[in-house]
């Protein structure tokens, strides 16, 4: 249990730290990412303030769940959809200051790293013999993350592609860290 821990944890600290080099100092953070001007941003967001009664969620644009119980009414939206713009929007009627207080969203991925990794090595403790094959099965489980979330975004969501390959890029170097502090733990910590 011992091994466990430690290489959760040294994985964890290794997936936090990679994802400040991912996102800070090299481009994959920024990847897909567009910005609007200024008076742009403030024109949507008042859209959306007066837009949006049912307050926090994910409002996907256009969007009839009403259409889909009729097939003439699903045909018509269908056709109209096809020359409209489309939209997946997080919408939180309430700011947040990311630019000078992002300590509670720090703290909430430094804990998910952890977990995440805790996990990570907790199933190559009992799964794969040998310091390569745990590496291996780490990254791997980074892979399977992807493909069962981000996938899913790109092709439900219409999630950028290239926003989509960075994630599988930061996933696949940060577990590939965060396995080789692992397996190393679960050789030299094991009893």
């Amino acid at each position: 249990m011992k091994a466990i821990m430690i290489g959760g944890l040294l994985g964890g600290l290794m997936m936090f730290f990679w994802g400040f080099v991912a996102h800070m100092l090299l481009p994959l953070g920024d990847v897909g990412l567009l910005q609007a001007t200024a008076p742009q941003q403030e024109a949507v967001l008042a859209t959306m303030h007066d837009n949006f009664p049912q307050g926090a969620g994910i409002y996907l644009l256009p969007m009839d769940k009403a259409a889909w119980e009729d097939k003439a009414q699903a045909k018509a939206f269908g056709a109209r959809a096809l020359a409209l713009p489309y939209a997946f929007v997080v919408y939180q009627p309430q700011g947040l200051d990311m630019m000078n207080d992002m300590s509670g969203n720090l703290i909430k991925e430094a804990l998910t790293n952890l977990l995440s990794a805790l996990l990570a090595a907790y199933l190559v403790s009992f799964a794969a013999v040998g310091f390569g094959r745990r590496v291996l099965l780490v990254t791997l489980l980074g892979v399977f993350g992807w493909l069962t979330n981000m996938v899913g975004m790109w092709n439900w969501y219409r999630f950028p592609g290239d926003f989509v390959l960075a994630g599988l890029v930061e996933g696949v170097v940060g577990w590939l860290l965060a396995g080789l502090l692992i397996a190393w733990s679960l050789r030299r910590f094991a009893r």
